[in-house]
């Protein structure tokens, strides 16, 4: 099957009308792709050569149908030549269904190490070749989950499950043992809460019938079959909430768990900005806190050494617990994590105030529980996996000790390209930490890819970051442990869409450009959209735009344009693949736009009716962005009455009003 696959791809390719970028290679590329099952937002490639360096990507069938950019499910970060194993691929769109997916390795033919086949229409990184055909494994993924569970002590009412991946939501259930010899039903411990499809960490789980003595258990990954959100497995006999299976058996873990009674502190030494802490795993048997204290605490300054505490913790195991701290560090040194009992059960840490009658620390062996180790006080950057809009990035967490910017550089930066690497930075931040930094890129990514965010100092006291212009004779990067701070993450760029302001007599509107991975519409709205008005705010869309990049768009209105005002063009998706706009008719159910982490992928102009008026800016627009959300939370309210007959669609235009919030509030930040 693979040799006609990798034959037809070949004319795919030509007939397609896709350029491809593939040059002769003195070795041979080749790709090994085994049949798997996956939780839905990652694939595995078991071992891929790229003699010249490059990308495995991986597509659904729908290549060999002709549909080469469109299939493009996900790609690797850029690998350098050679062969690679079990390369983890981030599906860009995740795995809903098993079918059959092809791995194919592609050159990074314009030398940028970001993949940017899809955008460029064909034109770069396209697939290796041999024997006149694309170099190609398959194989079948099938849509289930992965769980993991680390050994851990318990009180014997709750344990934590370190990670959930489900393709199609669902529930993590806990086993005891005898689940291996047949007791499906009489295992039970206890199951989460429904967990939406995607990715799950540290979950918490309430067992209905605790553990009295040490044990293994089996956490497992079950469906949520009959659509309630209510795990009625053992109820419904089996018939309802089955497992999640792969490779013929139950998604299943182990874990080795001790019922115990003495808490215990885990710190590892780490890189911080001096506003907080983060301790790697605690078990507190009858729940407190966690105090972090200065090495000062060993000389006996009990109460003075103490620089910030957590919240309340319910008594249980917890890992990654990050403890804000009053009194900042303002220099490396030891840090002394202590784990303490909320002695007089009002879940309020008053150790100091009480001095030392409550809140004391537990103990062991007639100690305190504790752990110590070096914190360096330098800058700290955190940042996930998520999907964006191609203008705009969010840095999830900052913490800079002196005050900087947080600045986006794209993968050519592990190459070496450490001035033209920069794709944008934040306005300044004062020392301190920052939450969901927004970060306005300098021009659009159309591709999806790996963005490194770095701290960087202010070391000119400008506030003006001038790293790039000045060659790096200013405002460097933070630095640790001999390398900058930084994080890294798989950034989904499916839509991106760039408009003008621009002047006309209202008829049309003319779109600069717009990359779609999945092909689609523009629609452009009015500035009623963001008044709720999602169906009436639409004056005109594209004709179908196939997957790739298209610039100069031509909208014809169907509502002209009477006045002058802000527009709002909006990427929709081809939902139902008929390449027809049904979004309107349809009342919301099919064609609805792409999203992004922000919100709907959209953009704003100012368009001049020639001889019009000018009746909102897109500043003016913007600040109606709050009462937009409060008109939303009323009337998502008031439907609770309505039935579905009475609202056809209202759900849908809730949601997508909600994505145009967030949305503008993104913008805004620009």
């Amino acid at each position: 099957m693979r040799t006609a696959l990798a034959v037809l791809l070949t004319l795919v390719v030509v007939i397609g009308g896709v350029p491809i970028a593939a040059t002769a290679q003195q070795e041979t590329a080749s790709v090994s792709f085994d049949n798997q099952a996956t939780g839905g937002t990652t694939v595995v490639v078991d071992s891929v050569t790229l003699p010249d360096g490059g990308f495995v990507t991986i597509h659904d069938a729908s290549v060999t149908e002709g549909n080469v950019l469109g299939s493009v499910a996900g790609s690797s970060a850029y690998l350098e030549p050679g062969t690679h194993e079990n390369v983890t691929v981030s599906l860009d769109d995740p795995v809903a269904e098993s079918g059959t997916y092809v791995a194919m390795p592609h050159v990074d033919s314009d030398g940028d190490r970001v993949y940017s086949f899809v955008a460029e229409n064909g034109e770069a990184d396209g697939p290796y070749t041999a024997d006149g055909g694309a170099v190609i494994d398959d194989a079948t993924v099938n849509a289930s989950a992965t769980v993991s569970m680390s050994d851990q002590p318990t009180t014997g009412d709750t344990v934590v499950v370190d990670r959930v991946e489900l393709s199609q939501g669902g529930f993590v259930t806990i086993h005891d043992a005898s689940v291996t010899e047949g007791a499906v039903f009489e295992s039970i411990r206890g199951t989460s809460s429904y967990l939406e499809a995607g990715v799950h960490e540290n979950v918490r789980v309430e067992l209905d019938s605790p553990v009295s003595e040490n044990t293994t258990l089996v956490p497992m990954a079950h469906m949520d079959t009959d659509d309630d959100q209510t795990y009625t497995f053992p109820e419904s006999e089996g018939e309802t909430d089955g497992p999640y299976v792969a490779d013929g058996g139950a998604v299943v873990d182990t874990a080795a768990v001790s019922v115990s009674d003495t808490a215990s502190i885990d710190y590892s030494e780490q890189v911080t900005g001096g506003y907080s802490i983060v301790v790697d795993s605690v078990f507190l048997p009858e729940g407190g806190f966690v105090t972090v204290h200065d090495g000062t605490v060993t000389e006996g300054a009990v109460f003075e050494s103490i620089r910030g505490t957590s919240d309340y913790l319910e008594p249980g195991y917890y890992t990654d617990v990050r403890v804000e701290l009053d009194t900042p560090l303002n220099e490396t040194t030891t840090v002394v994590p202590m784990a303490h009992v909320d002695s007089d059960g009002d879940e309020t840490y008053t150790f100091p105030e009480s001095e030392g009658e409550a809140d004391g620390p537990y103990t062991a062996d007639g100690s305190a529980v504790i752990d110590s180790g070096n914190a360096t006080v330098s800058a700290s950057v955190d940042y996930s996996t998520k999907t964006s809009d191609g203008t705009t990035v969010v840095v999830d967490r900052v913490e800079l000790s002196q005050g900087g910017f947080v600045t986006i550089h794209d993968a050519s930066l592990l190459g070496g390209a450490v001035f033209e690497s920069v794709v944008g930075t934040s306005e300044y931040l004062e020392p301190g930490v920052h939450e969901d930094v927004a970060v306005t890129l300098d021009e659009p990514i159309r591709s999806s890819q790996t963005l490194v965010p770095m701290a960087h100092m202010d070391t000119d006291g400008d506030e003006a970051y001038t790293f790039v212009e000045g060659e790096g004779d200013a405002d460097g990067p933070y630095t640790a442990d001999g390398g900058a701070v930084i994080d890294s993450a798989h950034t989904s760029v499916n839509a991106v869409v760039v408009a003008s302001d621009q002047s006309g007599d209202g008829t049309t509107v003319t779109i600069d450009s717009v990359t779609l991975a999945n092909g689609g519409f523009v629609t452009v709205h009015d500035a009623s959209v963001t008044e709720g008005a999602v169906f009436e705010s639409i004056r005109g869309t594209s004709d179908y735009l196939a997957p790739g990049t298209h610039e100069n768009v031509e909208i014809t209105l169907d509502a002209p344009l009477e006045e002058s005002g802000t527009i709002v063009p909006m990427a929709h998706v081809d939902s139902d693949g008929d390449e027809m706009y049904t979004f309107d008719t349809s009342e919301g159910a099919a064609d609805g736009p792409y999203v992004a982490s922000t919100g709907a992928v959209v953009t704003t102009a100012d368009y001049t009716v020639e001889g019009g008026e000018m009746t909102e800016t897109t500043d003016e627009m913007t600040e109606t962005t709050d009462e937009m959300t409060e008109e939303m939370t009323a009337e998502s309210t008031d439907s609770g009455s309505q039935s579905n007959s009475e609202a056809p669609g209202f759900g849908v235009v809730v949601a997508v009003l909600a994505l145009l919030a967030v949305a503008f509030v993104a913008q805004r930040r620009r």
